[in-house]
């Protein structure tokens, strides 16, 4: 579903604070370290507590390779300042021809300030911009209501309830479900970036003015 420019590992993502980019080894023991904590697995939808040892560099394999193959666009979050420091990881993967799920993560410490918001609405734009999906799908659990306002930030609309994976707890909790369309996306985007008048619009409005 991506394309050659989102294959090769050269590849990321440029925020206002945050760089994007492929996970690489030497990223494994910041995953390792945020993901064995209980209060970062519970609240996701693939991450074991207790944390497996050598999970880690198999998350890394398995990103790269699925990254290079166009079936998903999975990227570690760093800062602007220290792009080598793992804090977190955000990841679309392809559910059919046209539907993407989202998922992402951060570490304690890299909370409550805005990270996860503008990771998650950088890999929505590039996954909008460079596949042809119609809609991206994610869930949080009922109990972490944070996550819900970082979806609805990025434009993500509430429809409905259902039982999600939490390997963490041992099985399956009660979960909001998210989705972002192509075309509520594009309406967002127009809104926040409306075009300019064509000549002389703005002075024929004016003059319709009573």
């Amino acid at each position: 579903m991506f394309p050659e420019i989102a294959r090769d590992d050269i590849f990321r993502l440029e925020t206002r604070r945050l760089w994007l980019r492929w996970p690489r080894a030497s990223d494994a023991p910041a995953i390792e370290r945020y993901s064995r904590l209980y209060e970062v697995a519970r609240h996701t939808a693939r991450i074991p507590h207790p944390y497996p040892a050598g999970s880690a560099e198999r998350f890394v394999f398995a990103a790269r390779e699925a990254n290079a193959a166009g079936r998903a666009l999975t990227l570690v979050v760093t800062t602007a300042r220290d792009p080598r420091e793992a804090i977190g990881a955000v990841s679309v993967e392809a559910r059919g021809e046209d539907r993407l799920t989202l998922g992402y993560v951060l570490s304690p410490e890299a909370w409550n300030k805005g990270f996860a918001t503008e990771a998650v609405e950088a890999i929505v734009e590039a996954s909008f911009t460079l596949t042809r999906a119609v809609e991206i799908n994610a869930a949080v659990h009922l109990d972490n209501p944070a996550s819900g306002r970082v979806l609805e930030k990025a434009g993500f609309a509430h429809v409905g309830e259902g039982l999600e994976g939490a390997p963490a707890r041992g099985g399956m909790v009660e979960s909001h479900r998210f989705q972002l369309s192509r075309a509520a996306w594009s309406a967002s985007r127009e809104r926040a970036h409306p075009l300019p008048p064509r000549d002389g619009a703005t002075i024929e409005r004016a003059h319709e003015i009573p």
